[in-house]
């Protein structure tokens, strides 16, 4: 990929219609029971009026399936034909009943046709390989089949948390992994003259979700396929860092010309997750929500010695170090503005200064963040200095340019919190969960500790976090040491001391 921007098919999803020319549409996901009607109904409404242009809800099972016709009744009768999407995991009876009610199907390769992945090796013949590719086309016949019919469109979202063990044992848990996922579903539905199609790769981890898409792009290209893509990272988290998190990867790949749809994933009400979509794609791609001078790819450094990013203070023009000091090295200071990618090569191994000019520090994170991603997740600067010659200064340009590195892993200073936005499956309050997990962790340093609301994607995503606390059944809790479940079914107000105990007894051992 040189820079050329990946120009897509144009699909639809009822009225909506994603891909081509047309502007990146926002979405998000609704954390209500889909069973209770009105809750979902009036949140799917606040939604709308944030700017969601497509809500999906979750369908772990028939009934929610089927509750879908409800919700959508009531939303029509409201005024909204927003269109709507069912999220579908291991369930594709719930897809089939979904895709005759609603404008489009999620459904995720790694748990439609498979069982929950074990994190076993699956080692396969290449004829028992192509044997199971035929047991997951015939699973999906029916799917494809409705969908038809119905005028129903679907996203082949592939999570990192969640692929099968058949792809881990081949690819492992890797972008390629993903990659590959999609494609093999893909040709399915292709082969069946199907192309109505969304695909997705996310992750939680940034350089993982910017990869993933990177490979999924130049595989589609290979194969003469052009199918819209979506993007997103799967737990980003709340507040600021959750933010930063999605503007560093999402940023990156609208920046390439990559995506056609968008979702922030905040461990926060849905409808705070549109303004951050707005601006991520307003700062990258301008009022017309399209990049028109895509940037090439910036591939990962590799080699030499161990990557440690600087953090440079400016002040008045001067720059001092982390200790104070002042410091005289090699600057590269512009308009964050008006950065031409012709000059990004002479970024490399230089201290970056971009300049911005905003008084709004929410919208200053959210900028820098989709700004600088793609320079940090690929390792190239050797530093970096936030000037801004609006009213946010000092201390909080410092902070903003350490959380920026801890959200492209290219530096990290304090403990990183990996959270879903939660949905109808979460059995707890998540919020409130985040909100004591990290009171009672702030004191680490250097860890990943994931806060999940259920067990879909939890596992796997927690593949690179050292320890999890993971909803389970009505008020229990999963106490996870990397994937594994150390504990399980816990009672929620003994969780927290639970995982504690189990952090400091791993700790007394090393």
């Amino acid at each position: 990929m040189t820079g050329m921007v990946f120009r897509t098919r144009i699909i639809k999803a009822g009225s909506l219609e994603i891909g081509g020319n047309l502007p990146v549409r926002i979405q998000s996901m609704t954390n209500t029971d889909t069973l209770d009607t009105a809750s979902s109904v009036r949140q799917c409404i606040r939604i709308i009026e944030a700017g969601g242009e497509l809500v999906r809800l979750t369908a772990q099972g028939i009934r929610e399936a089927e509750n879908l016709a409800n919700i959508k009744r009531e939303l029509r009768k409201a005024g909204f034909d927003t269109p709507l999407c069912a999220d579908i995991h291991f369930n594709p009876s719930a897809a089939e009943v979904a895709a005759r009610i609603v404008e489009k199907v999620r459904i995720n390769p790694g748990n439609y046709a498979d069982k929950r992945a074990l994190f076993i090796r699956h080692e396969l013949s290449e004829s028992d390989y192509a044997a199971e590719l035929d047991r997951i086309r015939d699973r999906l016949m029916p799917l494809i089949a409705i969908c038809r019919e119905h005028g129903t469109a679907v996203r082949i979202g592939v999570n990192h948390g969640s692929l099968s063990d058949r792809i881990m044992t081949r690819y492992g848990n890797t972008a390629m992994g993903m990659a590959v996922s999609a494609v093999e579903f893909l040709r399915i539905f292709r082969g069946e003259g199907f192309n109505n199609i969304v695909v997705s790769m996310k992750s939680s981890d940034t350089r993982v979700m910017v990869e993933s898409n990177r490979m999924l792009v130049r595989m589609l290209s290979e194969e003469g396929m052009d199918y819209p893509v979506h993007l997103g990272i799967t737990e980003a988290g709340v507040g600021e860092d959750g933010r930063i998190i999605s503007a560093a990867g999402i940023g990156t790949l609208l920046a390439e010309g990559i995506g056609d749809t968008v979702r922030v994933s905040l461990s926060e009400a849905p409808e705070h997750e549109i303004p951050v979509a707005k601006e991520i794609i307003r700062f990258v791609c301008g009022n017309g929500g399209r990049v028109t001078v895509p940037s090439p790819p910036i591939e990962v450094a590799t080699g030499g010695e161990r990557y440690f990013p600087l953090v440079i203070t400016e002040n008045n023009g001067l720059f001092s170090d982390e200790r104070g000091g002042l410091f005289d090295g090699e600057i590269f200071t512009f308009n964050a503005g008006e950065l031409q990618y012709e000059e990004e090569s002479e970024l490399f191994n230089k201290i970056l200064n971009p300049v911005f000019n905003e008084d709004d520090h929410a919208r200053l994170s959210i900028d820098a963040a989709a700004l600088l991603g793609r320079f940090f997740i690929a390792r190239r600067p050797a530093g970096l200095a936030i000037s801004n010659r609006g009213r946010v200064q000092g201390e909080a340009l410092r902070s903003l340019a350490f959380a920026i590195l801890q959200a492209t892993e290219a530096r990290i200073t304090r403990t990183r919190y990996i959270s879903c936005p939660t949905c109808g499956r979460t059995r707890f309050n998540l919020e409130e969960a985040v909100r004591k997990v990290k009171a009672a962790t702030s004191h680490l340093t250097g860890m990943k500790i994931a806060v999940m609301g259920c067990v879909v994607n939890g596992p796997g995503e927690m593949a690179g976090s050292d320890y999890g606390y993971v909803g389970a059944a009505e008020g229990k809790v999963h106490i996870y040491r990397g994937t594994e479940a150390i504990m399980k079914n816990i009672p929620e107000d003994e969780a927290l001391t639970r995982l504690l105990e189990l952090i400091e007894s791993d700790h007394a051992r090393r």
